[in-house]
């Protein structure tokens, strides 16, 4: 008998798994899921990393009571979850007329800090329109508290987009222990996500037209163009809308990532569609982990849904399975003990 090569054993590394509760937003703005609910459902995945979004998910925000803050550690102790991110939006125009100044910005930013601590999240995520000299202004408040705030590298931007590097040169100023980077997997898309398309279709897009603009996608063709096509092939505002959501998805290497891997603490693992034993369809997880495994990556893969907002004109939403299925891949290609996609 020819004995059987073994099978490697994967590399070690220290990623680990979470749920950003923005995943449940369907249930949760139905009202069939409660917060409660949200992280009892992400911990019955094995992802014991709670992401919360405070000004969705915490009544009365930005208010923060004593009551909800013991009844969030309450919640952690019990379903043995984890604190691990809270996103901050920053409002810039609060004041009719004006702007709001970045003093007041910054002022809004450290409040958030502030919630971060209660709830005993060390990360604190930016959202991309935080300008880098608000980042800069908070940066020692966010030091003083044991916080790092993370900008969200969200597509269409990308590692050399103009954006991200004015904020790479704060971040290198201070410190990565204090700013750094957030990329959101969404700057991945290999295909277009096929939940999407197949809505417009059923908004009364022409075929031909969305054929046109998902093959232009994946041919990683000029989607700038797309507009103008589509106008001079009579396409409506379906199909302008669709045009201009292919400009709005981009495919960067994962590799990319490799040079900034001191600077990220937190990935957003979005997706769109994960198919019964078949990954996700638009982002190639099986290429991305193996290169934050390369980097030394010791943070977490938070999930983050976003299919819903596209089915729900004519499915029921199953956040809790789509996550689920999603955690089963991330388990399975981390080469966790008993882990199966």
């Amino acid at each position: 008998m020819t004995p059987q090569t073994p099978t490697p054993a994967p590399p070690p590394h220290g990623i680990r798994r979470a749920v950003s509760l923005y995943s449940f937003q369907e249930e949760y703005f139905l009202r069939t899921m409660t917060v409660e609910n949200c992280v009892a459902a992400a911990a019955g995945t094995g992802a014991l990393g709670i992401e919360i979004i405070p000004e969705q998910s915490i009544p009365g925000y930005p208010v923060l009571t004593d009551a909800f803050v013991e009844r969030w550690h309450a919640w952690m102790r019990r379903y043995g979850t984890t604190p691990v991110a809270t996103n901050a939006f920053l409002d810039t125009r609060l004041h009719p007329g004006r702007l709001l100044t970045p003093e007041e910005q910054a002022a809004s930013v450290r409040r958030d800090i502030d919630i971060a601590v209660r709830l005993g999240t060390p990360i604190v995520k930016a959202t991309i329109n935080f300008p880098p000299e608000v980042m800069a202004a908070v940066a020692p408040y966010a030091e003083e508290h044991g916080i790092r705030v993370l900008l969200e590298v969200h597509a269409p931007f990308h590692y050399e987009h103009p954006w991200i590097l004015e904020h790479l040169e704060v971040m290198h100023r201070v410190g990565p222990h204090v700013l750094g980077l957030m990329p959101d997997m969404g700057i991945h898309v290999k295909r277009f996500p096929r939940v999407v398309s197949e809505r417009a279709l059923r908004d009364g897009a022409r075929p031909e037209l969305v054929d046109y603009i998902v093959r232009t996608y994946d041919d990683h063709g000029d989607t700038h163009a797309l507009m103008d096509i589509v106008n001079y092939r009579g396409g409506g505002p379906v199909e302008f809308s669709l045009a201009r959501q292919a400009t709005h998805y981009i495919w960067t290497e994962p590799k990319d990532s490799l040079a900034h891997m001191p600077f990220i603490g937190h990935v957003q693992a979005k997706f769109y569609e994960m198919t019964e034993g078949a990954g996700e369809y638009s982002i190639p997880y099986e290429d991305i982990l193996p290169v934050y495994v390369e980097g030394g990556f010791s943070g977490y893969f938070s999930s983050e849904y976003e299919g819903n907002r596209h089915i729900q004109d004519a499915f029921a939403v199953d956040s809790v399975q789509q996550v689920a299925r999603q955690q089963r891949m991330l388990a399975a290609l981390l080469g966790e003990p008993g882990a199966s996609a």
